[in-house]
């Protein structure tokens, strides 16, 4: 992979002349306004993702429900990650605020490299829109793909909102659908795919624009565990082959089990980490020791 310094980015907005130049950054003056100043594209191979004291709580009638309390959070190494924990957990709010679709209401996410770092808590609503259009690929537990369109024109359809020339979008879905395994359904409607080949469709979408960081949302909620299984081992591929940083939410052992690092989240607070690589552990391992750390917590 070629290692890519901080770019400034182009904000994709009509008329913009911004570009992002391998190594160097934008020239100020070709930006259209102070946000695109603001923007940076994220192409390195050492990707660092740190949030340190998040915290989150939702409104209610009568008060508030904390939902994340005082998470932090280190990965330093791309590969597959995994944050683990029971319904309620928090798991979700954290991907969200990773995301930057949502904010928190105290607490810092960074994304570093060697050359700088770029602060997502700290982004407007129109920056972190930005950012997030070719940065950060999301899957979600719901596929989320139009019925009406065929899956490679699911995949190609972020491009076509923003602009983006179809050729060029054509053949990047073409290369994605081949890789992914699917490239015989691609004619094909939602309707007419299992459950798997559409979440290897939603997959693909997320990852038209090559993004540094892919967050997955218990991605085989809705999936047999055959399909699960080989969806898990895709993801470990993905990561390892084009050097991303993958990091899913999950409730289950056997997911965890393909990652490099599991991070146990419990009651809103990160309890402690699982070395799977290190420590060589299979589904039944992983399960074992997530019980002994939720225990130790209590």
């Amino acid at each position: 992979m070629t290692e890519w310094g901080w770019l400034r980015r182009i904000c994709g907005k009509e008329g913009c002349e911004a570009e992002e130049v391998a190594g160097s950054a934008l020239i100020v003056e070709a930006a259209c306004d102070s946000a695109c100043h603001l923007i940076f594209a994220l192409r390195f191979s050492a990707l660092l993702l740190s949030c340190s004291n998040l915290h989150k709580s939702y409104p209610l009638a009568d008060g508030s429900v904390p939902a994340l309390r005082g998470v932090d959070l280190r990965i330093d190494q791309p590969g597959f990650y995994a944050i683990m924990g029971a319904s309620g957990s928090g798991k979700s709010t954290l991907l969200h605020l990773l995301a930057t679709l949502d904010r928190p209401d105290q607490g810092t996410i960074t994304l570093q490299s060697k050359s700088g770092e770029l602060s997502l808590h700290s982004l407007s609503e129109r920056e972190a829109t930005i950012f997030r259009r070719k940065q950060i690929g999301i899957v979600f537990q719901q596929f989320n793909l139009i019925p009406t369109l065929t899956a490679q024109e699911n995949i190609e359809l972020p491009g076509l909102l923003d602009g983006d020339e179809p050729g060029k979008l054509r053949a990047r879905s073409a290369e994605l659908l081949e890789r992914l395994g699917i490239s015989q359904r691609a004619t094909h409607r939602p309707d007419a795919l299992s459950g798997g080949e559409q979440q290897r469709v939603a997959i693909a979408r997320a990852l038209l624009y090559s993004p540094p960081l892919l967050l997955a949302d218990e991605p085989t909620g809705n999936l047999d565990s055959a399909s699960s299984a080989k969806l898990w081992g895709l993801l470990a591929e993905i990561a390892r082959e084009q050097n991303l940083l993958v990091l899913m939410v999950t409730h289950e052992p056997a997911a965890a089990a393909y990652c490099r690092k599991v991070f146990v989240l419990q009651d809103g607070r990160m309890k402690a980490s699982i070395d799977v690589e290190l420590e060589g552990l299979d589904a039944g391992g992983v399960a074992t020791r997530y019980q002994q750390l939720v225990a130790a917590a209590d």
